[in-house]
């Protein structure tokens, strides 16, 4: 949300480690300046030796380190904001405390993240990172990389570059626009089991390797820069939440700059369709009321949005929504590379059909290739968060007594950790034992706000690039697809130990279904 007031400063560190130790501090506004490859900080929060969280944050200047850090220059999305869930979620060993002093540069100002929607003081998260990567060493896996999916990707590229090879030479538009169907499953294919990993740098252990993966997002026509902007600095760390008073100023026209919005709010829920209601915070509007029907029809649209609207709006107004682009197209580099795969995809996606087939047919499989890859690709993506059972997260939403509550809950107001935290307890003699974890817990509010299908189902987990296992990808965005499958029972378990939701659907045209009757709720249900 936009801030008028500046906190008060506080020169000391809060960490036991550096107690006596006078570093600058630094405001949110100049944190938010370093936000370029050239200048590069940002904030985590602080820690003692020991791991215990501090409640102050720590500033680290990471420019000069990126051309070391093994996840090569993911790290640069990190630049001129609070970083702490990206430190938390792509660093499942953790890292390592003297690190982090030797990049340290100062302190964040006292206060300046004390509105955060999460809590980071259980050791929920702690435990399960511990556990899935004690899993992952006794299976002898790699966390990044394996042999299933650099075959899986081989024969993906090969497949849509054949089906693309023959779109352009059947001389029957039938064949061709089968050609073309065949293209756009092969690029949403390319999209889920190949970029994805890439960007979240767990395709391979190489980081060039995992740059080439994510640059496929570009060879099949999109922008592996848009795509990191809205998922790994938007939707991954605050799934399913938005902020309230940021959303009536956005209904209100009324706009601040970039430094002073709050971070805190998933692009994806009311960003990626038009003319649909996708969380309850959303005005509701007379035509939402047939949303489940036209829904399937407006899921066919999202590449073709994705590559003409938003990919081009976003390098040239610097943003996307509340997330400031700069920390990508602050290097010339980048936007040459955005512009001139434009321009080569184009070419061999739309300009040689037209050559081959003629204008009208040309666009026509253009279109028909990006509506096949649409559908599946809003398929696979929009069951796994909004659906039956789901939760959202209202940022700056306070109770009668003016206190901020905290609770993700679902469109009837409730919230299932209530339940299964009490199931937990009612299972115990001494309820002492069963170990304690706040509903605003990071790692257990993805667990609320995202959901599987097929869980452990090998077939499911490598067609849907793990997708299917929405939850054990949300804990671990850096941790190879293909494992997901073998971590998913450690995960489940420890869910079940907790009290913390694990919602699993039986298979895709269940959640699907599942996901229809919630947008017709979502429809008819009133404004919160």
């Amino acid at each position: 949300m936009c801030k008028n007031n500046v906190p008060a400063a506080d020169a000391k560190l809060k960490g036991a480690a550096a107690a006596s130790t006078v570093l600058k501090t630094i405001s949110k506004s100049e944190l938010a300046s370093h936000n370029t490859p050239r200048s590069a900080w940002c904030a985590v929060h602080s820690t003692d030796a020991s791991g215990k969280y501090t409640g102050g944050h720590v500033v680290l200047d990471i420019t000069s380190f990126a051309s070391k850090h093994p996840g090569g220059d993911l790290i640069l999305l990190a630049a001129g904001k609070d970083a702490s869930v990206l430190f938390e979620t792509y660093h499942p060993r953790g890292v390592p405390h003297s690190l982090v002093k030797k990049l340290q540069i100062g302190v964040m100002e006292k206060g300046a993240y004390e509105n955060s929607f999460y809590s980071w003081d259980s050791d929920f998260y702690k435990v399960l990172k511990k556990r899935v990567c004690e899993r992952i060493e006794e299976k002898g896996l790699q966390r990044r990389g394996s042999g299933e999916i650099l075959i899986k990707a081989l024969f993906l590229l090969a497949g849509f570059w054949y089906s693309l090879y023959h779109m352009y030479t059947q001389t029957s538009f039938t064949n061709a626009a089968i050609a073309s169907i065949s293209m756009g499953i092969f690029a949403a294919m390319i999209g889920v089991n190949i970029q994805h990993d890439g960007n979240h740098g767990a395709f391979a252990k190489s980081k060039f390797i995992n740059k080439f993966a994510g640059w496929t997002f570009d060879m099949i026509g999109g922008s592996a820069f848009t795509w990191e902007l809205q998922h790994m600095l938007g939707h991954h760390p605050y799934t399913n939440v938005l902020d309230e008073v940021e959303h009536k100023r956005k209904e209100e026209e009324i706009d601040c700059k970039l430094e002073e919005k709050d971070q805190e709010s998933d692009p994806d829920v009311f960003s990626s369709f038009p003319l649909m209601r996708m969380h309850p915070l959303h005005e509701v509007s007379w035509f939402h009321r047939y949303q489940h029907i036209y829904a399937p029809f407006l899921f066919a649209l999202m590449t073709l949005a994705k590559v003409f609207q938003q990919d081009f709006e976003i390098i040239l107004t610097g943003k996307l929504y509340h997330i400031d682009a700069t920390v990508r197209y602050g290097s010339m580099w980048n936007v040459m590379r955005f512009w001139s795969m434009k321009i080569i995809t184009m070419f061999y996606m739309m300009g040689l059909p037209i050559y081959f087939h003629g204008a009208v047919k040309g666009v026509g499989l253009f279109v028909i290739g990006h509506l096949a890859a649409g559908e599946l690709l809003a398929t696979m993506f929009i069951v796994n968060h909004v659906i039956e059972g789901v939760s959202y997260g209202h940022k700056s939403v306070t109770n009668d007594e003016g206190v901020k509550v905290a609770k993700p809950a679902t469109l009837q107001g409730e919230t299932p950790m209530e339940r299964t935290r009490e199931q937990v307890m009612n299972g115990k003699a001494d309820k002492s034992t069963v170990p304690s974890v706040p509903f605003d817990d990071w790692a257990a509010v993805q667990c609320q706000t995202s959901v599987n299908w097929s869980s452990g189902n090998w077939f499911w987990n490598h067609f849907s690039g793990g997708l299917s296992h929405q939850i054990e990808h949300h804990l671990f965005p850096s941790i190879c697809h293909t494992n997901y499958c073998y971590i998913q029972e450690v995960v489940q378990k420890t869910c079940e130990e907790y009290g913390v939701p694990y919602q699993n659907e039986k298979n895709l045209f269940v959640a699907y279904g599942k996901m229809l009757n919630h947008l017709k709720f979502l429809g008819r249900s009133k404004q919160l």
